[in-house]
């Protein structure tokens, strides 16, 4: 199936969608399926996509991007800039107007003071926020009066959009959330899994890692939606059995991130109850690189952190050769189809900040061995295994449980065997790895492991935020509670001051292109190995009518515009 018949039929979905509801909760239950399940229901806590998009049902942003890549007010009366003077002509500050009227789920009034408090909290010194890099550069976030709050930054900020923006970035109810600040954060379960929200649906049960009730907000600020009274929200299992549940069965009405071959997405379409949805953004499928050393010999609060340097990971010659030694044409074959693209690059999207620096469609084994041979990197006593300064080249490679990353760490461990490196796998339940958790040891985050495989994305079409994940101080900490974006731990002073260049750059074209020398640092100097660009590939039941497929935000970005179709 091509992906660009997909895509037609999810421009098709845009384009239709009657607007007006009968009444709110006229169609019953709504279903939806995640098979990575959700654990948590506080984004900032999470960096896990799951816990992103469950949340924003509950909870949202003052302004979200739509299906284009375009910024749309949610909260907010409309989008500050310079021309209607909610930036200032410095770019220092922006001031968000808030929509008059809207109330948190339990009746009290949304103001500016949830506001500021949200930015309190993320940016809280004893805290660990996952989501720390939309606030960048924030020095102060000021309320004027109810409905106004300013954020200010440390210098003119071309693109003020990072706090409160996407899916990501949410308010929480500063009343429900007030004790629950720094180190305490983790520790509010009650707050985390029933959050106080805006948006379309409330929480009446949230079981982790299996299954959300939820109900319509009776406060929503439009009185007709949501069209459904209440929402499942089932999480776990597999994709395959999350594809049939939609398209063959018809037992649920919506199915995120299929990851699974074409041939088996057709099969399922055949099933005659659903239909797939797909288009291209910025997600990567990618082998990050632990520059610290995960060994179980050191301490705990020592493991994968600066204290220790990974001892062969950090070699250009390793990582290099290690990614010469990867058929990715065969790996987007087996994998997804016309659903992928061969990438060397971190931030293939949007168009203007995909790089043509590296190419790295055609496996080179003989030339990875070659690499490893001329840096001295090689197998002294006839065990198969290439050894650096005495430390054989053994990596424990782990990554979610799910059918395609299985076959692509198989493959991958074989062609690392040809060039002398060995692979323990491990594949760990998606809704513990993706989890979050500062006390499991098998979070992505925590990274107990040499390397890892895992895909995400970022919200909106600017990729400043998202390149700061790589910011030096952004790392995973015991003193963070493990949260953290650099998930490689990798450090460059260099990368860090370029990227203080992108956030005082203006020009358009300007950008684009430091975001490219940025991606290029970042793979040139070993962070991770990028594999695929993969499309986002969901479907939803023939019935289940306004969905528009968001590539830029939460998938579920408009579920209060849903409702069930008649005469289907």
């Amino acid at each position: 199936m091509k992906l660009k018949t997909l895509l037609m039929g999810a421009i098709a979905c845009t384009a239709m969608a009657p607007a007006a509801f009968a009444e709110r909760g006229k169609d019953g239950n709504v279903s939806i399926i995640y098979w990575q399940a959700p654990s948590i229901l506080n984004p900032f806590l999470s960096g896990g996509t799951k816990d992103v998009e469950s949340s924003s049902l509950i909870i949202e942003p003052l302004a979200r991007y739509d299906e284009n890549g375009g910024m749309v007010p949610f909260l907010a009366t409309e989008i500050p800039t310079v021309a209607n003077g909610g930036v200032s002509e410095d770019l220092t500050t922006i001031t968000w107007k808030i929509a008059p009227g809207i109330k948190w789920s339990d009746g009290s009034a949304f103001t500016a003071h949830d506001v500021k408090f949200t930015a309190d909290y993320c940016m809280h010194p004893e805290g660990g926020c996952a989501q720390l890099t939309k606030f960048e550069g924030v020095t102060s976030v000021e309320v004027i009066d109810d409905l106004t709050v300013k954020v200010t930054f440390d210098k003119p900020t071309p693109f003020p959009y990072g706090p409160f923006v996407g899916g990501e970035s949410p308010i929480i109810q500063k009343a429900q959330f007030e004790n629950c600040m720094g180190a305490k954060a983790p520790e509010c379960t009650e707050q985390n899994f029933g959050p106080i929200g805006t948006g379309p649906f409330v929480v009446t049960e949230f079981k982790p890692n299996d299954v959300i009730t939820m109900k319509a907000n009776e406060n929503y600020r439009d009185p007709n939606k949501p069209a459904f009274a209440t929402l499942t929200f089932k999480g776990g299992g597999d994709a395959t059995a999350a594809g049939r549940a939609v398209m063959e069965t018809g037992e649920f009405d919506y199915a995120w991130n299929l990851q699974l071959a074409p041939e088996v997405i057709q099969q399922m379409q055949a099933g005659g109850k659903g239909t797939p949805i797909a288009g291209f953004g910025p997600l990567v499928e990618r082998i990050m690189l632990n520059q610290t050393n995960p060994s179980p010999d050191l301490p705990e609060g020592e493991r994968s952190t600066a204290k220790h340097p990974h001892p062969f990971l950090k070699d250009p010659a390793v990582y290099k050769a290690m990614s010469m030694a990867i058929d990715r044409p065969l790996l987007v074959e087996i994998g997804y189809g016309q659903a992928g693209q061969v990438t060397c690059n971190w931030v293939p999207a949007p168009a203007a900040v995909n790089s043509d620096t590296f190419k790295c469609d055609t496996q080179d084994i003989e030339g990875a061995k070659k690499l490893l041979d001329d840096a001295g990197i090689v197998d002294t006593d006839g065990d198969g295994i290439r050894e650096k300064d005495g430390v054989p080249l053994k990596v424990v490679y782990q990554t979610s449980t799910n059918a395609v990353r299985q076959d692509f760490q198989a493959l991958i461990k074989e062609w690392w065997a040809e060039i002398g490196i060995e692979s323990e796998l491990r594949n760990i339940n998606a809704s513990v790895f993706f989890g979050g958790d500062p006390g499991s040891p098998d979070t992505f985050q925590k990274f107990y492991a040499d390397v890892e495989m895992y895909a995400n994305t970022f919200n909106g079409t600017d990729p400043q935020s998202y390149l700061a994940n790589l910011l030096c101080d952004k790392a995973p900490k015991p003193e963070s509670q493990w949260q953290g974006e650099n998930i490689s731990r990798w450090c460059s002073e260099e990368y860090d001051a370029l990227h203080a260049e992108l956030t005082k750059t203006a020009d358009a074209a300007e950008r684009a292109a430091i975001a490219r020398k940025l991606n290029d640092m970042a793979i040139e100097g070993g962070a991770m190995i990028p594999l695929v660009h993969r499309g986002r590939l969901s479907a939803h039941s023939n019935t289940l009518g306004g969905v528009v497929l968001n590539v830029w935000d939460s998938e579920l970005w408009n579920a209060a515009d849903w409702y069930r179709k008649t005469g289907s």
